[in-house]
């Protein structure tokens, strides 16, 4: 966990951070390990274990725009500038003094920031992250060595806040009214239609099928009656998914996708939520997006959008369409692989429907 400590000293403003782990001695490298200021103004740090940084943040001056470093035991063997785009000017590592490495993001002028309202949050005992701006233009990620650590030649994701909770501090599911709803959850494409094909081959129609199931179960034990458009490898068109959801008298629809982009570029990835149309729908999007970016921390947030995707079109009740990441992005292939993050997913899916639920009835 990590606390923020502010004191405005005339034109400086100072905010410390203190980190309840083991400070090592001073080594003769940088504990810094690795770094990214994201493309969404978000600043993400691995460090090696167990080591104690600090945070502050000075307002522009007649020689510096306004500045946010970060402190590291161990001293940079390189110091360098690497320069910035977009409200980024540059961005500078160093040694201040004898056996540390400093980390400054100096902005430019025009960049709107409340420091005040800053939190580093402390992911596990050597991942970092703080949001530091949003941006208004477009701006290039900038950063050093691979911030996911590597477990042999997988890269493993280890900076889910949602993995460092027990499970009933996220997955406490809300209470709706028993046997009253009736939701229908479509696992897109399926049969000859396989969707989206991933790195390493994997598979649209696969991994929304399982999240779909998982879905299911979890809204089952809260009473919800839960219809699947299908529950295997059946070819099935776009026109009888919703005729079923229709003829169901359904509260609410949720399509469940995975995205693939142009060209399978590794570098995209990302969450995103659509609806057709009417508050119902947009309150339902907003809530399963909310809770798909608890779980997949460091996923660009894609957004809330209206779409007009004929299985959200037609139906005659509030109807969303998940795209639940990108199986052709780097990260999100890597999480969507495994069981136990189409769990978070399936979870993060059910908690927004249920809130949703308990909001309307």
């Amino acid at each position: 966990m990590s606390k923020f400590f502010c004191n405005k000293l005339s034109r400086y403003i100072a905010v410390f951070l203190c980190l309840n782990f083991f400070i090592p001695p001073l080594r003769s490298s940088s504990s810094l390990a690795a770094w990214v200021l994201k493309n969404n103004g978000i600043l993400e740090l691995r460090t090696k274990t167990n080591s104690d940084l600090k945070a502050y943040f000075q307002k522009a001056n007649q020689i510096y725009g306004d500045r946010f470093w970060v402190d590291f035991h161990g001293e940079l063997k390189n110091p360098r500038i690497i320069k910035g785009n977009g409200p980024i000017k540059e961005i500078r590592l160093g040694k201040p003094y004898k056996g540390k490495t400093r980390l400054v993001i100096e902005f430019k002028g025009e960049t709107y920031l409340t420091p005040l309202t800053w939190k580093m949050v402390g992911l596990n005992k050597n991942m970092w992250r703080i949001k530091l701006f949003t941006p208004k233009y477009s701006f290039k990620e900038i950063g050093e060595g691979s911030v996911e650590k590597r477990k042999g030649n997988i890269k493993t994701n280890q900076d889910s806040s949602y993995m460092n909770k027990s499970a009933n501090d996220y997955l406490r599911l809300p209470n709706v009214k028993q046997n009253k709803f009736t939701v229908v959850i479509d696992p897109g494409h399926g049969g000859p239609d396989p969707g989206a094909i991933g790195i390493g081959g994997i598979r649209e129609t696969d991994v929304v099928l399982e999240v779909s199931k998982l879905v299911e179960n979890l809204l089952s034990d809260k009473g919800v009656k839960v219809r699947l458009t299908r529950k295997n490898e059946v070819d099935l068109d776009l026109p009888p998914r919703v005729s079923y959801a229709n003829n169901t008298d359904a509260d609410i629809f949720v399509s469940i996708h995975a995205n693939a982009s142009r060209g399978k570029r590794k570098d995209i990835n990302g969450l995103e939520t659509f609806y057709f149309k009417g508050w119902r729908g947009r309150l339902l999007a907003k809530r399963i997006q909310k809770h798909l970016l608890i779980v997949s921390p460091g996923s660009p947030d894609r957004g809330v959008k209206q779409g007009r995707f004929y299985v959200i079109k037609n139906t005659n009740m509030p109807a969303v369409l998940v795209e639940i990441g990108f199986l052709t992005g780097r990260l999100d292939s890597r999480r969507l692989e495994k069981t136990t993050h189409r769990e978070r997913i399936a979870y993060a899916i059910a908690k927004g429907i249920l809130e949703y639920l308990s909001k309307v009835e």
